[in-house]
């Protein structure tokens, strides 16, 4: 059995990655923090399409919840390793700078830039002694271009860019693969208090994104024919930033 990591799995884009990885054939781990009304929702939604999963409570930004959660995982998968993650765990807490408190910016760090470092720094060995591995890291529009009121999540998703573009170098040599994909405008949880018909006029596409838009392009970069792809942020953006 392959299997598949995805944090913040249990609803919007994470969902949809959830869903799609199926038909790659892999078993979906399903990270969720606290919501296990979504996270069961989305493990029925992936047996209703035929596809195998299962639940992995814990909290990305807590070093010691993703050593504990994932070491326990390898003891009772001694067989086995998980060949895809990707780090899709993310929050926002927008506001100007000037009246941005400590726990608005290190917050939204700990989750968006420290969460992609404890999870993947956990999975990496097995992927580089079984010389195969995917990770995909969703970023952002905002980590491209940056964002007025959100200096913080903005910051969060360009570093872990950098780490992309940096790890793809270190580990390319064992036939793992890093990238990065940037959604623009997504209709999800993250975005529902954004007004649609406003900002659409910005986007040449004039809408906003699927989540399955998005996990079309992530779920490309975890297969096997994207083997020759490494260091890359795709944007899935309706053309509003090139």
């Amino acid at each position: 059995m392959k299997y598949a990591l995805v944090t913040g799995g249990s609803r919007g884009i994470g969902r949809a990655i959830s869903l799609k990885m199926i038909s790659l054939g892999y078993h979906i781990l399903i990270n969720y923090r606290s919501n296990e009304e979504e996270a069961n929702q989305t493990l029925a939604m992936i047996k209703q399409e035929g596809g195998t999963g299962e639940k992995m409570r814990f909290d990305v930004a807590d070093p010691q919840q993703v050593e504990s959660t994932i070491n326990q995982w390898c003891e009772d998968h001694k067989d086995s390793y998980i060949e895809v993650l990707v780090n899709n765990a993310g929050i926002r807490k927008d506001m100007l700078m000037m009246w941005m408190e400590n726990n608005h910016w290190m917050d939204v760090i700990d989750t968006n830039l420290n969460g992609f470092f404890y999870v993947t720094r956990a999975l990496l060995k097995n992927m580089l002694v079984h010389k195969y591995g995917r990770i995909v890291n969703i970023v952002s529009l905002s980590g491209l271009k940056g964002l007025p009121g959100q200096v913080n999540y903005s910051a969060a998703k360009a570093a872990v860019i950098g780490a992309t573009k940096a790890l793809a170098q270190e580990i390319g040599k064992k036939n793992v693969t890093v990238n990065a994909v940037a959604p623009g405008f997504i209709r999800t949880d993250m975005t529902k208090d954004l007004n649609e018909n406003e900002l659409k006029s910005l986007i040449p596409l004039n809408r906003f994104g699927l989540p399955e838009e998005v996990a079309e392009v992530v779920c490309f970069l975890a297969s096997e024919k994207a083997s020759y792809i490494t260091g890359e942020v795709i944007s899935v953006n309706g053309g509003l930033y090139t």
